[in-house]
């Protein structure tokens, strides 16, 4: 399937999110997802299904101050 993912357009073949993720490496990473513009906490992204043309965003903490 394809959603872009970060502006970008990935195909992946999911079915989750986390699984998405994985196939990205971004599977161990500490970030912050967004499902279609709504928060997705870590411990949803397993149990989240992708669907085709979805929007996954992406974002790591930055330090600094």
């Amino acid at each position: 399937m394809k959603i872009t993912l970060n502006g970008e357009t990935r195909a992946v073949s999911g079915p989750t999110v986390q699984d998405a993720l994985d196939q990205q490496g971004l599977g161990g990473a500490k970030i912050a997802t967004a499902l279609n513009g709504a928060f997705l906490p870590a411990a949803s992204r397993a149990a989240t299904m992708l669907k085709d043309g979805d929007a996954l965003e992406v974002v790591a903490p930055m330090q600094g101050g």
